[in-house]
């Protein structure tokens, strides 16, 4: 059995590939004190990204790394993996934070179980490789679910499926489109991601191989 064992704040490092909103949310939080988490960096996989304004804006580090510009196919994972990687090392994090990063990246050994991911459905239920965003919402309305909601985890070597930290439930309603079951949904993973964050800054995570249990004080 193991413990986190990360002492106040967690220094962390969020992959982003979009708008930022899981980011954003860190921030405010950090701010007012609620989260405590020290925001070392901001990697994102696009340019692009919404969410680099709000690192900006934060006065936080920021890199991109392009998957494009690493070789196709499975090759081009590795090389790609090590870059991101290396830049945590260097910012010396505790915990690598994934908050819409859609690119895969091999986790090396000296990241197994410090590496965060939050998939928009109750794993192992709607996940897997082609399954993110408003396609895991389709998909739940086509199955005809009457809930769904969002699963935070330890990010493995293979998409959704590490061990399950946590786990939050939403309804789906009858008159629901993906549009409006992503909203209900994305207002679980505000409170949830942060809750998880809480928990290993307080040093409150059992880990017995894949299960994970939240630790008796």
């Amino acid at each position: 059995m193991t413990k986190s064992q990360n002492s106040q704040p967690l220094r962390i490092a969020v992959l982003i590939s979009g708008s930022g909103r899981t980011l954003k949310n860190f921030i405010d939080l950090e701010k007012t004190g609620e989260l405590p988490v020290d925001i070392q960096l901001v990697i994102s996989s696009n340019p692009r990204a919404g969410g680099l304004q709000h690192a900006r804006a934060a006065g936080i580090s920021s890199i991109v790394f392009q998957r494009s510009n690493y070789p196709t196919g499975a090759t081009g994972h590795e090389p790609y993996s090590a870059d991101i990687f290396t830049a945590c090392r260097e910012a010396q994090v505790d915990y690598v934070v994934m908050a819409g990063f859609l690119k895969y990246i091999p986790i090396p050994k000296d990241f197994e179980q410090r590496v965060l991911n939050i998939h928009p459905s109750l794993i192992p239920a709607f996940c897997g490789q082609g399954l993110y965003g408003q396609h895991v919402h389709a998909a739940v309305l086509r199955q005809g679910a009457k809930i769904t909601g969002c699963t935070v985890h330890f990010a493995d070597n293979v998409y959704d499926h590490g061990p399950i930290i946590w786990q939050q439930s939403v309804p789906v309603h009858d008159d629901d489109t993906p549009e409006t079951l992503a909203n209900r949904v994305f207002t679980a993973e505000l409170e949830a991601y942060p809750k998880v964050l809480r928990l290993l800054a307080a040093n409150q995570l059992e880990i017995e191989g894949r299960p994970v249990r939240t630790a008796r004080s």
